[in-house]
């Protein structure tokens, strides 16, 4: 373990005996954590997982709530503007940071509007082309669409979507130029591929196994910044020649802005001792996360560089910010 999380550790454990007498009341009413996704998916799945778990081994009645809706914004709004007493939570992905680049106008300010809980996990993304394109590596990749510029076209989930500002910061950073196809989600991005009808995209591993027809399609490289352990053979993007490149596409814990620390500390470290359970581990690979139970300032630091990283992406690009 390495030693800053031990400080980490150890500083939590004294919040807690500070704050005992006080805890000793919590939760006195059932605790809410709001998943700004449909139900369902992988997202809602884990939160349900985790609400499950905190029940079992802590005896707090925990329940999730799905707010779907603006790309996860209702959901989130919702519980920034909660207020700050240990009894409403947010279980979201990284959407939440992209949404904040995005936008002309920001929801939310993510370092001023929330408090960083548990960075839990990276669904990983990868890059994947048709194996009609003749490359086999990012290198040579790169290279074909160097030699053939504006001859390759990408698919991605829709404008402004993760999977679009993947490939635009993989543009952007590759030095090459490709003719964006937009979707109305993942799946009619990854059969487009799968089709012919495009040449690459970005997608999430699960989403990418969930399809038929993968013999027709060639995974590149991992677009996060270590190896994921779903797929342990498959090189990052960064060791294929582009040092630094990573989607970083991330689930976490948050609370609103203001929140006890005694109780955020408290959370975290139930949070933390369920995602160290092997039961639990086993479940979060098969919805296709990479475990990572994170302290909260490792999560406060990602939110704030993704909205600084995809709002450069967003200018460079000149992608229309609605």
């Amino acid at each position: 373990m390495k030693r800053p999380y031990v400080r980490a550790l150890f500083a939590i454990a004294l919040t807690l005996a500070a704050a005992a007498p006080a805890l000793a009341l919590y939760p006195e009413r059932p605790v809410r954590i709001v998943a700004p996704v449909a139900a369902g998916g992988g997202v809602d799945v884990l939160a349900r997982l985790i609400a499950q778990g905190l029940n079992e081994t802590g005896g707090q009645k925990v329940y999730v709530e799905n707010k779907p809706g603006a790309a996860g914004v209702i959901g989130s709004q919702l519980v920034m503007n909660s207020p700050p007493d240990g009894y409403n939570f947010l279980f979201t992905p990284s959407s939440l940071s992209l949404a904040a680049a995005v936008r002309k106008v920001p929801p939310y300010d993510v370092a001023r509007d929330f408090t960083p809980i548990v960075y839990v996990a990276i669904t990983p993304y990868a890059l994947v082309v048709n194996k009609s394109l003749p490359v086999k590596t990012v290198a040579e990749l790169v290279a074909y669409a160097r030699a053939h510029p504006g001859a390759l076209s990408y698919s991605s989930a829709g404008i402004g979507s993760a999977s679009h500002l993947s490939a635009e910061l993989f543009k952007a950073m590759a030095g090459i130029d490709m003719v964006h196809v937009p979707n109305k989600g993942v799946s009619p991005a990854i059969l487009d591929l799968i089709g012919g009808q495009v040449q690459l995209t970005f997608a999430g591993l699960p989403a990418i196994q969930a399809q038929k027809d993968l013999d027709r399609v060639t995974l590149l490289g991992l677009a996060e910044a270590q190896r994921s352990a779903l797929m342990p053979e498959l090189p990052t993007i960064a060791e294929q020649g582009l040092p630094g490149f990573a989607t970083n596409n991330w689930v976490g814990l948050l609370g609103p802005a203001g929140l006890d620390p005694a109780i955020a500390a408290k959370l975290h470290a139930d949070v933390v001792a369920l995602l160290a359970t092997g039961g639990m581990q086993a479940r979060m690979r098969t919805l296709g996360y990479d475990l990572v139970a994170g302290p909260p300032d490792q999560l406060g630091r990602q939110m704030s560089d993704d909205v600084a990283r995809w709002s450069a992406v967003v200018d460079k690009a000149h992608i229309p910010r609605n």
